[in-house]
């Protein structure tokens, strides 16, 4: 191999890229952390063939003596490789140096810019008509990360995403001092956590200064759960025109809300007529065509959207076309002509998303099946067992609490974040699977119930078979007794002395602090319908933090006050 001095420092750079945490080796993770800086998603075995194809000494990890002979191989014989076009790729990536506490010395992380553009542009759409941000915006791609320091921004756009997530009254919003803009930030953390967002290794301080790794990274989750949240049947049961031939609604609500945007994009191109469908949101729309297509079927005649941009062969002049009848109906955000041109999954995904939910023309007139969305609807419980297993960085993200663990692999993650070491990897089924799919993912899911029971779960009557076909009560069993688990092991953490909690414990806790903050409330267990009124919370919420309620705000009847005390008081409790 012969490299000139220039050559070598760039291959350097590309692979120090990759390398996050600069140890030598580009591991599946770190590749997979460089492809969500670019906005696409790819699936953990085609980040393992990407590693394979390079890998000579069959480590699993990719070394710079290996990435230095691909590169050596690409030039000479025009050798393709997955790793080196996304090395190609990473050019126009932004880099900055240790991006939160928890990174090591040394470490780099990335983002792409073109985020900053559309995100900025996004939160100035949606909290155009805000009171409190009309001194704020319009907010600048390079204003972002100080704009969100003080929490308040964020805060809004949480809200804006999952209506009434936040109460108004617990943001500090008046010039908060460092004091109050800690608060903010908790305050965002902890929300966002609760509508499913991971703010794993995500701490205030890192908002506060405006790291933009995490901060992009943190908006992003907060936009994606607003964009897609409208995408169910419940919202819009229209969508049930999707449903295909011997297919039952059951099986319509196992669908991500990704998948289920790719049917409805191919349903309108074939209602008119087209030639081709979508698979993805990268490859398929680079032309603006199947876009053209779509957006001349959903937009109102009275806008007079065409196919005018089909003429135009330039692919990023045919986009910014194409973007212009998008601007028609109000629908040009998230994506300029690059972002399509090359193929921006994340980004391609929000611009549909809105497209979806600004103008679903949904034909009813094409028959619905007669249902009840009462039957299919998210319980409370399912949502909150959901939104926490997101917020911990699961993958691949839970969209539905059944389906989407019937090949035990989420289960047994969280089972690993319960008790670190506990999973045996090599017992783990991982796809693709070359053959016997299905029974490859009951023995996952009987390797979770085996785990169960050696943590002393109650596990009677609960067996592979059951969490893998999504029985509903089985499964519950099982995630209630994981949350739970992950949770005291989490305050025996906080608590230290290893000492093991019990409820008990808990609310004898609850009592003493009570008592030493002056408070007359009381909680006699955690079933204490005393619970349900918020005002012991509360209460307990003002005896670890003097003042921080503002009783005058509080109902002492069967009040609505638990808004306020998630918003306010787990907080402080956390």
């Amino acid at each position: 191999m012969s490299f000139t001095a220039d050559e070598e420092r760039e291959f350097r750079e590309q692979f120090d890229t990759f390398d996050i945490d600069r140890n030598g080796h580009i591991t599946c993770d770190e590749l997979g952390e460089v492809f969500k800086a670019l906005g696409e998603s790819v699936a953990g075995y085609r980040l393992r063939e990407l590693i394979a194809e390079v890998d000579k000494d069959k480590n699993g990890t990719v070394e710079w003596g290996e990435f230095l002979s691909m590169m050596d191989k690409v030039r000479s014989t025009k050798a393709k490789f997955g790793l080196a076009d996304a090395s190609e790729k990473t050019k126009k990536l932004v880099k900055v140096e240790g991006m939160s506490s928890a990174s090591s010395a040394g470490t780099t992380h990335s983002f792409a810019e073109d985020e900053t553009i559309s995100f900025s542009d996004w939160i100035n759409y949606v909290l155009k008509d805000d009171a409190d941000m009309q001194s704020r915006l319009p907010i600048g791609p390079d204003q972002l990360f100080d704009a969100g320091s003080d929490g308040i921004m964020l805060c809004k756009l949480i809200n804006s995403s999952v209506e009434g997530t936040i109460d108004e009254r617990a943001i500090n919003k008046k010039k908060p001092n460092m004091y109050k803009v800690h608060e903010n930030q908790t305050l965002v953390l902890n929300s966002a956590s609760a509508i499913g967002c991971s703010v794993v290794n995500i701490g205030a301080e890192d908002l506060i200064s405006g790291k933009p790794h995490l901060v992009l990274g943190l908006m992003w989750q907060i936009i994606r759960i607003g964009l897609l949240a409208k995408i169910s049947l419940k919202n819009n049961p229209n969508l049930a025109v999707l449903l295909r031939d011997g297919e039952t609604l059951a099986d319509f609500l196992k669908l991500s809300p990704e998948e289920i945007l790719l049917r409805w994009f191919n349903y309108h191109l074939e209602r008119a007529g087209h030639n081709r469908q979508v698979s993805n949101f990268s490859g398929d729309i680079k032309d603006s065509e199947n876009y053209t297509i779509l957006l001349s079927q959903i937009a109102p005649a009275e806008f007079g959207v065409d196919r005018s941009p089909l003429q135009e062969r330039e692919p990023n002049k045919r986009a910014e076309k194409m973007l212009q009848q998008a601007d028609k109906i109000g629908c040009r955000a998230f994506v300029r002509p690059t972002d399509v041109v090359n193929g921006n999954s994340k980004l391609n995904l929000a611009f549909v998303a809105n497209l979806f939910n600004t103008y679903p023309a949904l034909d009813p007139s094409d028959g619905l099946p007669d249902f009840d969305i009462g039957d299919f609807d998210e319980t409370r419980e399912e949502k909150t067992f959901r939104n926490w297993m997101n917020s911990l960085g699961v993958q691949p993200f839970v969209n539905n609490l059944y389906s989407d663990l019937n090949d035990g692999l989420v289960l047994l993650e969280l089972m690993n974040k319960i008790k670190p070491g506990v999973v045996d990897q090599a017992r783990v089924n991982k796809p693709p699977y070359k053959f016997g799919a299905q029974m490859k993912m009951i023995e996952n899911c009987n390797y979770v119930v085996e785990l169960a029971r050696q943590l002393g779960f109650s596990v009677v009557g609960i067996d592979g078979n059951d969490l893998n076909q999504g029985n509903r009560t089985l499964t519950l069993a099982i995630v209630w007794q994981m949350m739970r688990a992950y949770t005291i092991r989490l305050l025996e953490t906080l608590a230290g002395g290893g000492k093991t909690i019990s409820d008990a414990d808990i609310i004898s806790w609850a009592n003493k602090t009570l008592k030493d903050g002056k408070k007359t409330s009381s909680v006699a267990s955690f079933k204490d319908p005393s619970i349900g009124t918020s005002l012991a919370v509360i209460d307990l919420v003002d005896s670890i933090r003097p003042g921080i309620i503002d009783y005058d705000q509080v109902n002492n009847a069967q009040s609505d006050d638990v808004s306020v005390t998630v918003s306010v008081g787990w907080t402080w409790l956390w």
